[in-house]
């Protein structure tokens, strides 16, 4: 099951347009980066919870057949929480081990050593747990040799007891559901694994090697994409890749009067006009306009961006269907499409590049 009916406000304002997991990971929804994974270790059944921009999810995703994978969904009018989201499907896991994943991580972790680790334990329950260097953004735990024993909720950081992460990918036998009341609002961290605790149920930790991100929020998100495209984290990238780390996509088009600096992905049908500069890590989405003369360093862009001539953008994400004007510096700005023109007008330095100071300094 791969959860993803949570509403991502942390992301905000790139989740005012699409939900969570749809938000774009090196110009894929992050959930298909989830769902390639799942595929690649012949997991071939899915479900997926929805509330929040539902139809987004189903209109990409569609039956999971262009994945090789079969998708269902489970649509939640009010928010269970993820146990309770997890029993609202228990017929669709029938007596086989029970997976989860979250539609907004980004991940690598070999599941077929997961399964192993939880098949041989024989506990009811196994988390993947990484280790991190903040736990007070994370629930973190304290394992007994491979046992959990106990449990704390981002802590403040001089009161952590542990940096083991909960990653939230869990393998549940069977009886679990057992522990999950129906049409409740329930919640894994915060009531099944402490009940199970109480109750002495063998709770096991794995502790995995592999790449772990919660992408919770906007400076998380871009260092993602960079660990996406320097190789961190094992993922497939679309499009062609050419000497220098560059992924180049079909049918785009780039003037032989550029300068692009890996790694950078540029996706399908993209335009790249004379004079324009991309500084890497970068990634230039589909049917994309980048102008003459502009500069983009360390960007991302969503599909269906245009980008006007001598614009110069730094370490800034633009969502899809933007549209940025002529002659705008932007720094470290995150927009989606109703705020642009704001944004823009006060980051316009056509009127400051023309005042200039008896030195010639501006």
């Amino acid at each position: 099951m791969i959860l993803a009916a949570g509403l991502g406000t942390r992301l905000r304002p790139l989740t005012n347009v699409v939900s969570k997991p749809m938000v774009q990971m090196a110009g894929r929804p992050c959930m298909e980066h989830a769902v390639r994974l799942l595929a690649r270790y012949g997991v071939k059944d899915i479900m997926v919870n929805l509330h929040y921009m539902p139809e987004v999810i189903q209109e990409h995703f569609a039956d999971g057949s262009a994945y090789g994978v079969n998708i269902s969904y489970s649509y939640e009018k009010e928010l269970l929480g993820t146990a309770g989201g997890f029993k609202r499907v228990q017929a669709f896991f029938g007596d086989e081990p029970a997976l989860i994943v979250s539609g907004d991580a980004l991940t690598d972790i070999n599941l077929a050593q997961f399964l192993a680790y939880h098949i041989n334990n024989g506990g009811i329950a196994t988390l993947a747990l990484k280790r991190v260097a903040d736990p007070t953004q994370y629930g973190v735990v304290i394992r007994e040799g491979n046992r959990i024993v106990r449990f704390q909720e981002k802590p403040k950081r001089q009161e952590a007891i542990s940096n083991l992460a909960n990653t939230g990918i869990y393998l549940f036998a069977p009886h679990i559901f057992d522990h999950i009341p129906a049409h409740t609002f329930y919640d894994f961290g915060k009531q099944v694994f402490p009940e199970l605790l109480a109750k002495k149920e063998a709770i096991y930790g794995y502790e995995m090697n592999e790449y772990w991100c919660d992408v919770g929020d906007l400076a998380v998100y871009q260092e993602a994409h960079y660990d996406m495209l320097t190789g961190f984290v094992q993922v497939d990238l679309p499009g062609k890749r050419f000497e220098g780390n560059i992924w180049l996509g079909q049918r785009t088009v780039i003037s032989p009067d550029t300068t692009i600096v890996g790694p950078v992905l540029i996706g399908n049908n993209t335009i790249i006009e004379a004079g324009a500069r991309i500084y890497g890590p970068a990634i230039i989405g589909d049917n994309t306009i980048i102008g003459r003369n502009t500069v983009i360093k360390r960007g991302i862009l969503w599909d269906h961006v245009t980008i006007a001539d001598d614009v110069e953008l730094t370490d800034s994400v633009i969502a899809c269907n933007c549209t940025i004007p002529q002659n705008v510096l932007l720094k470290n700005q995150v927009l989606e499409k109703s705020i642009v023109q704001a944004v823009c007008e006060l980051a316009s330095y056509k009127e400051v590049a023309a005042t200039e100071t008896e030195d010639n300094t501006i």
